[in-house]
């Protein structure tokens, strides 16, 4: 397929040389005479790449670069600037914005093909690699949601059939229990969808920044409160409020207070799920040098080995044997990657069968 080379210049000479010699190179070529033109064009015929000069009328190439990068549709189209500006300021205020490559006029024809050459390369390996990632994500998720999803839907269709078909069978103390058995079911799925839908939003934006500004937000949140309230709802739901130990410091963080709590609520889970009732389970939050907030959560469970710590992340995990048996399913998965988002990271430390701990290093401002 000939690639699309859309050419940004008010310069009708300039511009008219430019499309003539790609054009003679076998790209399918479109002209612009100024930014507002060239912003129009981008967005109806989506170019592989752009070739834009900086000092035009109506729109100059930044104001050009900053529309297509905000636009989800064209942020991703490799974007080459054509300019008689050399100066450091120039260049660095162009790349801030997102430029890919700059060509300072005048230039011979072969630098023009060779940047239009290596924009193309690497744009299409980002795609292919785009399109393996979403390949896989699209295989795991089918191969993993029946099997996630049929253990509480099955348990909810054969509560709410005993209830509807055998009621008058059964004593008063048992139909609030089937009903509670449905409940918990229904709490389980639904935690499992939404789940299934934060991890694909994570993956989709790991690898497209305009995704990952929308999905990171713009909300601080009260380190403690979420935290706290967090840890103390799920040590209820799972009967272990007695086994929880909360050593939290007053910090403010700019994460979204439902990403800071997914983090925390999925470490917890994962603590408690693995481990005894009767054990400790600790999580600890605190600031270090004003810059960093460390979270960790600890507890005295299961443990991993460090062929399981390696693969947390990995697609492989949505496996259900691998899921079940070794205890690193979609929750450590989604914490990571939510940790990711804002510019931190989680490790993991573990002795088998002694001590696990979690640690999420996140930075405490932009």
């Amino acid at each position: 397929m000939t690639s699309k080379i859309l050419i940004i210049e008010d310069q009708d000479s300039i511009r008219m040389n430019l499309l003539e010699l790609l054009d003679a190179e076998g790209y399918e070529v479109m002209g612009a005479e100024n930014g507002r033109v060239g912003v129009e064009l981008a967005r109806e015929f989506h170019p592989e790449v752009i070739i834009s000069d900086i000092v035009m009328p109506e729109l100059d190439g930044y104001g050009v670069l900053q529309a297509l990068r905000q636009d989800p549709t064209t942020a991703t189209i490799p974007f080459v600037f054509l300019t008689a500006k050399a100066d450091k300021s120039d260049l660095r205020q162009g790349m801030n914005l997102g430029a890919d490559d700059y060509l300072v006029k005048p230039f011979a024809q072969h630098e023009l093909l060779d940047a239009i050459s290596a924009r193309l390369d690497k744009h299409s390996q980002v795609s292919a690699h785009f399109e393996q990632k979403l390949d896989e994500l699209r295989n795991n998720i089918t191969a993993s949601l029946p099997h996630e999803f049929l253990t509480p839907l099955t348990v909810i269709l054969s509560a709410s059939e005993i209830l509807t078909l055998h009621s008058d069978q059964l004593t008063a103390a048992e139909v609030p229990e089937f009903g509670e058995r449905i409940r918990t079911s229904a709490l389980r799925l639904l935690r499992l969808i939404r789940n299934f839908l934060l991890y694909s939003q994570l993956e989709l934006a790991a690898f497209d920044a305009n995704k990952a500004e929308v999905l990171r937000g713009l909300h601080a949140s009260d380190v403690r409160t979420v935290i706290a309230d967090v840890a103390v709802r799920l040590a209820q739901q799972v009967n272990r409020a007695g086994d929880l130990q909360l050593e939290l410091q007053d910090a403010t963080i700019s994460i979204e207070p439902s990403h800071l709590g997914k983090i925390a609520e999925e470490l917890l889970d994962n603590a408690f799920r693995y481990s005894s009732p009767g054990s400790l389970v600790r999580i600890q939050c605190a600031t270090e040098d004003e810059r960093i907030l460390v979270l960790a959560v600890m507890d005295r469970g299961r443990g991993m080995t460090r062929a399981q710590i390696t693969q947390v992340g990995a697609y492989m995990q949505f496996e259900r044997e691998q899921y079940e048996q070794q205890g690193q399913g979609l929750g450590l998965t989604i914490a990571k990657r939510l940790a990711e988002l804002h510019g931190g990271e989680l490790t993991i430390e573990s002795v088998p069968g002694q001590l696990t701990t979690v640690r999420v290093v996140l930075p405490t401002r932009d």
